[in-house]
């Protein structure tokens, strides 16, 4: 994904039990039924009496008592033939019979009682496993209304246009809540308050800049923010290859060849951690405005979720979903915190709490940063997820302790170049990719528009334009641009937005993904390529600018 997802050489041991029990393989009950007795081939007289019914099995004797010697069928007087229901008499029947009576009774009360809770969209659904077939790849439907909204704004603005290119946008399905009134910004976050310590995330003249609000206005702010027609198609494409992507338990996988695709797609990744994979999927699906409980993803989202709550192992200091690398926790943590600030499911939120925690424990304490096993000293791209990650928990009303904010800015001043302008990996060697990351972190962080040095940073990213081939220079430096507005963001949208609807595959099974064969990115291979653009075409509302249109002096 960056400079390195891979698992480090040195395996990280489990510790803890899981915090969602996953269930037993499988397998079937390997209890042998007892052999039923023989009847004997002698036949008794008609006259005298009825066909003998063969003898039930006897129990085995136990060790203390003397073996009975065994009485022939044609031999036993018929007042000794034991009745059909002797053998219930015995200990091993009986509770044989008691527990089938009593797991019927359960499974019939929950037969009554699922169906209500499930159909009500109440917590339960977020910790219910469920199971579905391979969806097959399925054309888009139209939404006119947004369609003639976009083109409009089109003709006002003068951006380019590809005909050949757009296709019909689905239907949006609103979430549950409303939108939220500026003037409720602040109620509306889930634990949002400006007097604690937590919260970090800080902005320039806007109480809601940086927030996950904008997902429920996804067609209007698209519209108003330089989306287009082709661009919402091209995410609702590469959301229908994910899904017709996801392994049966839920999950995906960076080779994406192991599941539904049977290598029908190339470019497979060779990055192990599912977590990491299943993580960014489905941060492009609510980065749309989706979740588990609202819109047409819904049973997609709901089983990635629960995979994801499954794999989490509990220890002393969190949940731990790295299976090998911090990427994974970082990307794991900004799902499951995103997950429940959108839906507000109480089911999510131990979980996301715990994943946080985890987060805050790796953390280099001397240094400030995060790197591919806990506490190790940091790099740029591994504490950039991990420090989004606390965003997102932060905005979701989670417990995120300022200690651990001000600790990652001092790991942004040991790698910054020309007073913060630009950053490097592990030392003040500058690269694009970092920098990208570096800025978005300083704008999370509190630097203002009129801070020179994010001002020449802007320069740089300017000058540099997008990358035909890092997507995950893209995907950050995407994210800086829109928050920061102005001409400079209006010189790089139409690039990056135009160059990704054409790059994106068009034929086969592979229609609807992407693929960028950069350093940053290859072992990650086609799926994570898929997912850093949808998220990088979702810019317009997955994330509020940071900074209000009076300190940029543009109007929306």
């Amino acid at each position: 994904m960056a400079e390195r997802l891979s698992t480090p050489s040195d395996p990280v041991p489990q510790v803890g039990r899981p915090v969602c029990a996953v269930g037993p393989e499988g397998g079937k009950d390997g209890q042998r039924q007892p052999p039923e007795l023989k009847a004997g081939k002698g036949k008794p007289p008609r006259a005298k009496s009825q066909p003998v019914v063969p003898l039930e099995p006897s129990p085995p004797p136990l060790p203390s008592r003397p073996e009975q010697p065994v009485i022939a069928p044609t031999q036993q007087p018929p007042e000794a033939v034991r009745p059909w229901w002797v053998p219930m008499g015995n200990r091993e029947t009986a509770s044989f019979l008691a527990s089938c009576v009593f797991h019927t009774v359960l499974l019939l009360a929950l037969a009554l009682v699922l169906p209500g809770v499930v159909s009500s969209g109440s917590s339960p659904r977020g910790v219910i496993a469920s199971t579905s077939v391979p969806v097959p790849l399925e054309s888009a439907t139209g939404d006119d209304a947004f369609s003639v909204e976009l083109l409009r704004r089109q003709q006002r603005t003068g951006d380019s246009v590809l005909p050949d290119e757009i296709l019909e946008v689905p239907k949006i399905n609103d979430l549950r809540r409303g939108p939220v009134n500026s003037s409720d910004a602040l109620r509306a976050e889930p634990g949002r308050d400006p007097t604690r310590s937590a919260d970090w995330l800080l902005t320039a003249d806007t109480a809601v800049g940086g927030g996950l609000e904008g997902r429920k206005s996804r067609a209007a702010l698209a519209a108003q923010r330089g989306g287009s027609p082709a661009s919402e198609n091209a995410v609702e494409r590469g959301l229908k290859w994910l899904l017709a992507h996801q392994r049966d338990n839920g999950s995906w996988s960076f080779d994406h060849t192991k599941g539904p695709c049977g290598g029908l797609c190339r470019n497979p990744g060779t990055e192990a951690s599912t977590t990491a994979a299943t993580a960014v999927a489905l941060l492009a699906f609510l980065g749309a405005g989706y979740t588990h409980t609202d819109g047409q993803y819904q049973d997609a989202i709901h089983r990635g979720i629960y995979y994801l709550s499954s794999r989490a192992v509990t220890t002393p200091h969190g949940a731990d979903l790295q299976q090998g690398t911090m990427y994974a926790q970082g990307l794991a943590a900004i799902t499951l915190c995103e997950a429940y600030g959108m839906t507000e499911d109480p089911a999510l939120r131990d979980i996301a709490q715990k994943a946080t925690d985890f987060i805050v424990y790796a953390q280099d304490k001397k240094g400030g940063g995060w790197r591919y096993a806990p506490q190790q000293p940091g790099d740029t791209t591994v504490t950039g997820w991990q420090l989004m990650a606390l965003k997102s928990g932060q905005m979701a009303g989670l417990d995120v302790p300022s200690p651990s904010i001000g600790l990652a800015i001092r790991f942004l001043d040991s790698v910054q170049a020309d007073d913060g302008a630009q950053y490097g990996y592990m030392s003040q060697q500058s690269r694009r990719s970092t920098t990208a990351v570096g800025l978005l972190l300083r704008m999370y962080t509190g630097w203002q528009p009129d801070k020179a040095a994010l001002q020449r940073g802007i320069e740089h990213l300017d000058k540099w334009g997008p990358s035909k081939h890092d997507i995950y220079y893209n995907y950050y430096a995407t994210q800086v641009m829109h928050h920061w507005q102005g001409p400079e963001w209006d010189r790089w949208n139409p690039k990056m937005r135009d160059y990704l609807v054409k790059t994106q595959a068009k034929g086969g099974h592979e229609s609807g993904s992407w693929y960028f064969d950069g350093t940053h990115t290859r072992t990650a291979g086609r799926l994570f390529s898929t997912c850093a653009a949808i998220m990088t075409l979702e810019v317009y509302y997955r994330y509020m600018p940071l900074y209000s249109t009076r300190v940029m002096g543009k109007a929306f």
